[in-house]
């Protein structure tokens, strides 16, 4: 029987057999929504990357669509990135500038701050990729990593947003492997993770840890659900842990769809789903 994992190191996993299952899904969910085509938010990161490579791998690069959404603070080297993704996938692109849908919003709100900047433009580059997906017909794929899932780093809405998410059972150190697995360009992979929505901004300095450190941690305690006396025995310091855990907690809103308040007998995402109720 196959196994993504390695015993001996968790973490580790057989990356042809990941590549396979996940171009498999991509296949499947699009086939099962009667679609061909795919429309991916290309940052020049390496989780929207692996998303475009495994999306044309799946459907064929010609039926893959990168958009490039950069704001007039975006850093040069993102667009640059992002054409060396495009230029080895082989994939279809386009640049969409959100500076002029977001500076009549900005300019009229002096006092929002960097995050609430950063989840208005997040915001507003799902806005360019729904509308690019019904010009396709296709369906939007995400690229949040799995560290970012349980941590709550992104913006619902925005980033989180998403038909589908081949990549969301990957934590980072993961993806990061599985980008060289799939031959991606190594300055993609190297680079500071950064949703790039000001200046100078990176993942590693806003959450305070790096993915390094915490990809283990999650793991322990995610998937092997370790209890707090066992991780501090694996070397974690509790502060570190309590960390961890409440962020995990606080942001289980984001991990779901809207709560519904159930009235009737069969009410939406509760009683009714697929695939139990398909077609009935």
């Amino acid at each position: 029987m196959e196994t993504l994992r390695s015993d001996k190191e968790p973490l580790k996993l057989d990356y042809k057999l990941v590549e396979k299952v996940l171009v498999k899904f991509i296949k499947e969910e699009l086939a099962s929504a009667g679609l061909s085509k795919a429309v991916i938010g290309l940052s020049g990161g390496v989780d929207s990357a692996v998303s475009c490579a495994l999306a044309a791998r799946a459907l064929g690069p010609e039926n893959v669509l990168a958009v490039i959404i950069p704001f007039k603070t975006s850093s040069p080297d993102s667009i640059t990135d992002a054409e060396k993704v495009i230029g080895s996938t082989g994939i279809q692109s386009e640049i969409v500038d959100i500076t002029q849908m977001a500076e009549p919003y900005l300019n009229d709100n002096d006092e929002l701050g960097k995050v609430r900047i950063g989840n208005v433009l997040a915001r507003l580059r799902m806005i360019v990729l729904y509308d690019r997906s019904a010009r396709e017909k296709a369906l939007v794929i995400g690229a949040s990593n799995k560290s970012e899932l349980m941590l709550g780093y992104g913006t619902l809405h925005g980033d989180l947003a998403s038909a589908i998410n081949p990549i969301g059972d990957l934590y980072k150190t993961q993806v990061w492997d599985l980008a060289r697995h799939l031959g991606l360009p190594e300055s993609v992979i190297v680079k500071k993770p950064t949703a790039d929505l000001w200046e100078g901004q990176t993942d590693e300095d806003e959450l305070g840890f790096t993915y390094q450190e915490v990809d283990r941690l999650l793991y322990y305690m995610i998937d092997e659900r370790r209890s707090d006396t066992e991780l501090q025995g694996l070397g974690y310091s509790k502060s570190f842990i309590h960390q961890v855990r409440e962020m995990v907690r606080k942001n289980q809103f984001k991990r779901r769809m809207p709560l519904i308040a159930k009235i009737s007998n069969r009410t939406v995402n509760v009683d009714f789903r697929y695939v139990r109720d398909w077609g009935t």
